[in-house]
């Protein structure tokens, strides 16, 4: 039996991805609204009562009104959107943190923000086995390819070529910052500094810790063994074993990548540590994060037709 799925925002950014993704899967029936129809509300909301599972690749304002859309059907749900990450009744979409059960019941999910992926990978498990504290006041500095900000910004980078860098937030505010805080079960708000360089795709999110200030004094090297230890039967998420790194790289042309890998850099004494999660903005970060979840929501492997 095939699942019927819906897309809703197939014109985007992450959604021409999954929708491409899951052209040629036999399990999947795509139910897709032609040009003239894709927006208009009678036909999404015909769409979103006939799909088995929707998958949500909107705006904020417009996914909570495809929601509403949807009362009244039976349609499973994965938002990628930020709408309702910390919502009420959603369960969030990153199955390595909040579990693979959870959301194989799930009816709503939401799928996490890239920035977010990265930084809890590396916070989340860390906090919860009491390496860092839940209090600590933890900065993340994050680089992201210029199609983490849809069709404005992929149109600013590509028709801008002497952009080098954007950096942004500076009002110190930013959408992911409300996930970042409840999923890593902090006390305090993080301290977020997003950037992007003129990359299509690809994520570098890094939080530097002063470890010889904090309670316990916890070393790189036992932070490693604990994210290992934690990912260890994961098939998306790796962590490096501590071989010599000498740089990290977002690549121009880098190929689309579902996994994410996790390193833990050191200084001599360990006493000073860099986390850093490199994903792909679209891949981990969004698309093949839905597409993670999807499978899990109809009883697949987890994997299928991932990119790892």
């Amino acid at each position: 039996m095939t699942v019927r799925v819906f897309i809703d925002g197939a014109a985007g950014t992450t959604g021409l991805e999954i929708r491409d993704r899951l052209a040629d899967r036999e399990e999947f029936d795509l139910l897709v609204l032609d040009e003239a129809h894709r927006k208009d509300e009678a036909a999404r909301r015909e769409a979103l009562h006939e799909a088995d599972i929707a998958i949500l690749c909107l705006p904020d304002d417009a996914a909570r009104e495809a929601v509403k859309l949807a009362d009244g059907s039976d349609t499973r749900i994965i938002d990628a959107s930020s709408a309702h990450r910390v919502a009420e009744g959603w369960t969030y979409g990153f199955p390595e943190i909040i579990g693979h059960d959870d959301i194989a019941g799930a009816r709503l999910v939401s799928n996490p923000g890239c920035y977010p992926t990265g930084f809890l990978a590396l916070v989340a498990p860390l906090v919860r086995a009491g390496l860092l504290a839940h209090d600590w006041p933890f900065t993340v500095n994050a680089v992201s390819g210029y199609s983490g900000g849809g069709k404005a910004l992929v149109e600013r980078f590509e028709e801008n070529p002497d952009i080098a860098f954007r950096t942004y937030g500076l009002d110190l505010s930013h959408k992911h910052l409300p996930e970042m805080q409840r999923h890593a079960g902090l006390e305090h708000g993080v301290l977020f500094s997003p950037s992007v360089v003129p990359a299509y795709r690809g994520m570098l999110a890094e939080v530097p810790l002063h470890l010889g200030a904090m309670p316990g004094n916890p070393h790189a090297d036992s932070l490693r063994s604990a994210l290992g230890e934690f990912y260890a039967g994961s098939k998306v998420v790796t962590v490096a074993e501590g071989e010599p790194v000498s740089e990290l790289l977002i690549e121009k042309d880098a190929q689309p990548f579902d996994g994410m890998e996790l390193f833990v850099f050191g200084n001599e004494g360990g006493w000073n540590a860099r986390l850093v999660a490199r994903l792909d903005n679209l891949g981990k970060g969004a698309s093949g994060a839905a597409i993670q979840n999807l499978n899990i929501m109809c009883g697949l492997p987890e994997t299928t037709g991932l990119r790892l």
